[in-house]
């Protein structure tokens, strides 16, 4: 009998998930948006309309089910979360809340969970790489770039989003905390841009994001990590003009007697122009250098991914290289092969080999490839 599986989200990464998983399991996608469920009706999944934020509601959504898959935007992640465990469900989840997720921690343990979280492309697989690594090598160094952006450039922004408006402005203005000489540095999201060229893309601008995450915590040994976000070049300028005019403030302001957040209208505003056309593609760029010594000899590991929107079946790379490390992950915790308790972090998901070589092949099963070189330092 097919295990059951309740996918919270039916937006672009969330029907990759709930497509990929149903090979395999028995997939009911929640949501509040019908005509986002109405896609995935389409493609033979089971759905049902529900407020994910009323608690009751949810409670009793997920109660028949095996595992829970968080696919919701960022702002809903914390209190979806909490929800999941007090239930006593197993979650694999992508949503990225920005709260500290092991706040749940000593809440899961007692319910004796497993709560896998930002188990995406990055935060996710930079994690499970470094995780890997980090139990092999004495890592002096560790550094992720990453981005996904359009085919075509289109002037103002040249981005488009997969993911919630919110959850991509959240990029631009949280700070950004990276380790540099062991100690915690913060800075402001946007900055220290670089250029950087990347084969079969061109040259890319980096900057400053706070993509770390729980690797601050889980790898206090490293003395140098840092992830930097990749945009074509140029788009820093728009979107520090638009940060420090207030359009991304979350403090409510008067407007002829309605208060109002300035992020809410800055999304509606630009969720028009950062949505993907039909038939527009993407593409998905990373890459990860881990620095160490192993075996007696100074190492550098350099893993790279170049992902394009999947053409036959108009899957974005996005979602493709987000959502299969999700899959791969419920895969391993349905199986019983990853069954750590409480809240746990990609890393945790890496540091097996049997787990990491699982995962690896999972996505290339599915047309996701990172090329690793090795090289002495």
């Amino acid at each position: 009998m097919k295990k059951k599986i309740v996918v919270l989200g039916a937006g672009l990464v969330g029907k990759a998930i709930a497509l990929d998983l149903a090979k395999h399991f028995e997939v009911t996608s929640l949501d509040i948006s019908e005509e986002a469920l109405k896609a995935l009706q389409a493609s033979g999944i089971s759905t049902r309309k529900t407020d994910i934020t009323d608690t009751s509601a949810l409670q009793a959504a997920i109660e028949p089910f095996d595992l829970v898959v968080g696919a919701v935007p960022g702002f809903l992640g914390l209190q979806t979360a909490r929800t999941v465990i007090e239930a006593g469900k197993n979650m694999v989840d992508i949503s990225f809340f920005p709260e500290d997720p092991f706040q749940l921690d000593d809440l899961a343990k007692k319910k004796n969970v497993t709560i896998v979280t930002d188990c995406g492309v990055a935060p996710g697989m930079g994690n499970i790489i470094l995780g890997y690594h980090n139990k092999r090598m004495k890592v002096s160094a560790y550094e992720c770039l990453v981005g996904g952006l359009p085919v075509v450039r289109e002037w103002p922004y040249e981005y488009k989003a997969v993911f919630s408006p919110i959850d991509v402005i959240e990029e631009y203005i949280r700070p950004a905390r990276y380790v540099q000489n062991g100690a915690v540095v913060v800075k402001e999201a946007l900055s220290d841009p670089e250029l950087i060229h990347f084969d079969g893309v061109g040259t890319l601008e980096s900057w400053n994001s706070d993509g770390l995450r729980s690797l601050i915590r889980t790898m206090p040994g490293i003395p140098d990590m840092i992830e930097k976000t990749l945009r074509y070049p140029g788009c820093i300028e728009y979107l520090r003009v638009l940060r420090e005019s207030g359009f991304f403030s979350y403090e409510e302001i008067d407007v002829k007697g309605v208060k109002i957040r300035p992020v809410d209208v800055t999304a509606r505003l630009l969720f028009p122009k950062w949505k993907l056309k039909p038939g527009e593609e993407e593409f998905t760029v990373m890459r990860i250098r881990i620095k160490g010594q192993e075996n007696g000899s100074e190492k550098l590991y350099e893993y790279n991914l170049l992902d394009r929107t999947d053409k036959p079946t108009s899957t974005l790379s996005m979602a493709r290289t987000t959502g299969y490390t999700c899959t791969a992950a419920v895969h391993l915790v349905l199986d019983g092969k990853f069954n750590r308790k409480g809240i746990c972090p990609p890393e945790y998901l890496g540091e097996e080999e049997a787990h990491f070589s699982f995962i690896m092949n999972h996505l290339k099963e599915r047309d996701v490839i990172y090329k690793m070189v090795i090289s002495n330092q």
